[in-house]
């Protein structure tokens, strides 16, 4: 039995390994990214983050002298800020145009039911149906890869895999106008997920220096050519994005540092807080400069904050419990939404979204009418609620006049002294929705029937929503419905301890966090998100508590969200930790499936096009042989490297012997070999050789990484899955164990002074350095 389970364990990991897209097989099966029959090989690919030390790169690294390190560096600052700034700008006219077109579609809308309960309706419904369709039919028509929120693909990004069309300038577009139809329609989901990627969007523009398709590019911007520094500047966005979707700056690195990135370096850190930084300024100047009612609607709303720091001082022992309560709560409901939505993208993407684009925008509009009835009808169903006499002590005005933000919404209620407690949530933005559940000093403005009618309605509209072919993200849904079941809670808790000085509102609070922890799994960037977006810092335990509940009740059933629709769109992710049954496999057993092709240093130019054709392999180990006939692996050489090569034909030599790569000249800058982003690049098909060509060969030995990481065969795959994480790589080694040791280094040898000579901090060694 043991055996069994041991062999099923080695086949399901070999399984995960042939997902990648280096092995043979490089499509994926997934259901969202379909394979390709060009030369990439699937609909992803790798990204080599690792750097490539070839020949053309070593020599293009001794001409660069200091000064031009410091003008790297100063540049990129430089585009840390210009992130900074466009993200900014973007996340101000998203919320701009939003609460512009919401004031104005209630505004309007409460002005006709006071003659027309009916006309009011059809308004109603029709604004939202204008809004949605344009969102869809921008998605399907221009911009299909910005549908959804955007972060399962940048997390995949920023793990090494690029999918074609994530980070193009249409998919920003379509982000942009997208996010403001879909939110603004008043559909089930929010426009804070769509924000990231399209900082992310933002920041890969920036590095390749804009669009070529669209002509809007510069020379001077096309610095960072590698995926590498690509990936830098993604990540920047990627905080950039959380940062200017809530105006919560130190959330946003966060954010990057836990839940899209898989590795970090203290250099970034800076930049990312720096970008960060820049967002929050930009936010905040806009809406100074908003404040003297030149924006419209846009200074009511307001941009999130949801301020609750006049709410509930203290807390008390007694509390904890019900406190936990929620997070049980929050953990069981986020698992079953990530499965719920699961299960509906997938049934989308294997019958409903293959019929074509029309039946996608068919799906959207049927739910934004669904949407509309609902929020609009079921309030009717309610009847209203006398105004509490403690309002007017708490100056919050019972109730609001029509069209207005706030609480205590008076919709088609016979007299002026009465509110709609469901109206209150259903017929307002999702933003004043969150700020009337988390308000304090409005005991009881709520019942308890209308919470749940919300909380059972909302929830099921946000799992059906979520999927469809527009921006979609999960932030505001979740906390829309988590601050909804908490405040249920908080009712209760109020009415058992009645001489405690409870608010509703905490509970609320709470709930948002409990669900956020549930279905998205995360810990501390969400905790400090929290606390920004509340501006009360005294609730910091509290919200600590319930998420690590959530969590921990979470993880119990499935992964958290992100995972979830990764998976479900066929993006290869390498999670943080490996399987278990890796701890009884080693890296040969990984790797016996694969069918390794080697090429000799010098190569005929037939031969390189015929291994290409008949492969999808993305990288070659070259051999060569010495005097004694000995066979010596002498590097890795990648596909798209081979495929530059052929296309430029500048390297093609008469000779079949090897020639001294330090005696000829570099034809090429090793920043001709990177792969323009979000692209499928060159294509073995796109070449054409004549006969004279095939007859020529090709040196190998300048262009291919000479020190590429290896391991030996019995190394175990946990240590194996770790090390390919951490570094980011996309090829690695797998070498019989070394016959001889030349050296063994230590701390102490790289604790190098500048001058060349060891450092005088002499540490204690308990092995030899060397072996005699």
């Amino acid at each position: 039995m043991l055996s069994n389970h041991l062999q099923n364990g080695i086949e399901s990991d070999n399984l995960l390994w042939s997902r990648v897209p280096d092995s043979d097989d490089a499509s994926t099966d997934g259901v969202g990214l379909l394979s390709s029959p060009r030369d990439g090989g699937g609909g992803v690919d790798s990204l080599d983050y690792e750097v490539i030390e070839n020949y053309a790169y070593r020599e293009e690294q001794a001409h660069r002298g200091k000064l031009y390190v410091g003008y790297y560096v100063a540049v990129k600052w430089f585009f840390s800020l210009l992130i900074g700034i466009g993200t900014g700008l973007a996340a101000v006219f998203i919320n701009l145009s939003v609460e512009n077109f919401a004031g104005w579609k209630f505004a309007l809308t409460f002005a006709i039911i006071q003659k027309s309960y009916f006309a009011g309706f059809i308004v109603y419904l029709v604004i939202n149906l204008v809004l949605v369709f344009s969102s869809a039919y921008i998605i399907t028509q221009f911009a299909p890869a910005a549908a959804g929120s955007g972060i399962p693909e940048i997390k995949g990004y920023l793990n090494g895999i690029d999918i074609p069309g994530t980070l193009l300038f249409r998919t920003l577009i379509g982000k942009i106008f997208g996010s403001i139809g879909s939110v603004g329609g008043g559909l089930a989901l929010g426009k804070e997920g769509p924000l990231v990627h399209t900082g992310a969007c933002i920041a890969s523009l920036l590095g390749q220096g804009g669009s070529t398709k669209y002509h809007l590019n510069s020379r001077w911007p096309q610095l960072f050519k590698s995926d590498r520094d690509r990936r830098d500047l993604v990540t920047c966005g990627c905080a950039a994005g959380v940062a200017a979707a809530f105006r919560a700056p130190v959330g946003g690195v966060l954010f990057a540092l836990e839940e899209v990135t898989s590795w970090w370096r203290s250099q970034l850190m800076w930049r990312v807080f720096f970008t960060s930084a820049i967002v929050a300024v930009v936010v905040r100047t806009a809406m100074g400069w908003c404040k003297s009612g030149i924006c419209g609607h846009f200074g009511g709303g307001g941009f999130i904050i949801w301020d609750v720091s006049d709410g509930q001082d203290d807390y008390y022992f007694k509390e904890l419990l019900p406190m936990a309560v929620i997070g049980v709560i929050g953990g069981l409901l986020g698992a079953l939404f990530n499965q719920l939505t699961y299960y509906m993208t997938s049934w989308r993407r294997n019958y409903l979204h293959k019929k074509g684009n029309r039946v996608k925008i068919y799906e959207a509009c049927i739910i934004s009418c669904l949407t509309s009835a609902i929020s609009f009808g079921l309030p009717l169903l309610r009847k209203c609620s006398p105004c509490p006499e403690t309002v007017t002590d708490s100056g919050i005005e019972c109730p609001r006049p029509p069209g207005m933000y706030g609480n205590y919404v008076n919709f088609y209620c016979k007299t002026d002294n009465e509110y709609n407690d469901l109206a209150t949530i259903f017929f307002n933005t999702q933003d004043d929705a969150i700020r009337n559940l988390f308000s304090a000093k409005t005991m009881r403005e709520f019942s308890a029937q209308s919470l749940l009618t919300f909380l059972a309605m909302f929830y099921t509209l946000a799992v059906v929503t979520f999927g469809t072919a527009v921006p979609a993200g999960q932030f505001v849904p979740g906390i829309m419905i988590g601050s909804t079941y908490g405040r249920l809670v908080g009712m209760f808790v109020v009415r058992f301890y009645k001489k405690l000085n409870i608010e509703e509102g905490t509970y609320a609070l709470l709930g948002a966090a409990s669900f956020l922890g549930g279905s998205m799994r995360m810990t501390v960037s969400l905790c400090v998100i929290m606390v920004e977006i509340t501006n009360n810092l005294k609730l910091l335990p509290l919200i600590m508590l319930v998420l690590l509940v959530s969590k921990a009740v979470g993880d119990a059933f499935n992964e958290g969200l992100y995972e979830v629709q990764a998976r479900l769109k066929g993006i290869p992710l390498l999670e943080s930790r490996p399987k278990y049954h890796m701890r009884q496999m080693i890296a040969k057993e990984a790797c016996q499936s694969q069918k390794v092709i080697s090429l000799p240093r010098v190569i005929r130019v037939a031969d390189v096009a015929s291994i290409l054709r008949s492969n999808k392999h993305n990288g070659f180990p070259v051999i060569d042989h010495t005097r004694s006939g000995e066979t010596l692996v002498i590097g890795l050489v990648l596909r798209s490297h081979l495929l530059v090569l052929l296309q430029s034909k500048v390297d093609f030599q008469h000779s079949p012997l090897p020639c001294d790569p330090s005696a000829r000249p570099i034809r090429h800058r090793f920043s001709e070999f990177a792969k323009p982003v979000s692209s499928k690049g060159l294509c073995i098909e796109d070449i054409h050789l004549t006969s004279d060509d095939l007859e020529m060969y090709i040196d190998l030995a300048p262009f291919l990484n000479p020190s590429p990481y290896v391991v030996p065969e019995d190394m175990s795959l946990t240590k194996v899955y770790n090390l390919f994480r951490q570094l980011g790589l996309r090829h690695l080694f797998v070498v019989p164990r070394p016959s001889r040791v030349i050296g063994l280094i230590t701390r102490k040898d790289l604790l190098i002074e500048e001058n060349g000579e060891s450092s005088a901090v002499e540490l204690q060694q308990s092995t030899s350095r060397s072996v005699q």
